[in-house]
């Protein structure tokens, strides 16, 4: 992992409590030797806890804003769910690390 990442698990497990999140990964670049700070963006997959339907965008972007600030890089998030292309979820199955887990 990252010494950037990891030198901010309490962090990310502190936002990802507040947000709802049910268990975040880390995939791509940042996850290997390709990471370049101040160039690379940082990837994450997430699950949410079930959440009322008015408050998933506020949990999903705000989530996404708090890890942002908290990196001071761009973050990719995705659900799952989303990712359609079964090349790309095996990429991220087979690179992902696991950040957080409630």
């Amino acid at each position: 992992m990252n010494p950037l990442i990891e030198r901010q698990q309490e962090s990310v497990a502190a936002l990802c409590r507040r947000h709802q999140v049910r268990r975040l990964d880390l995939f791509g670049s940042a996850t290997g030797e390709g990471f370049e700070p101040g160039r690379s963006d940082v990837d994450f997959l997430v699950e949410f806890a079930p959440i009322p339907t008015g408050q998933y965008a506020d949990a999903f972007f705000g989530l996404r804003e708090d890890l942002e600030r908290l990196f001071g890089l761009h973050v990719d998030l995705i659900t799952r769910g989303s990712v359609r292309n079964p090349y790309f979820l095996a990429a991220i199955e087979a690179q992902r690390e696991r950040l957080f887990e409630a």
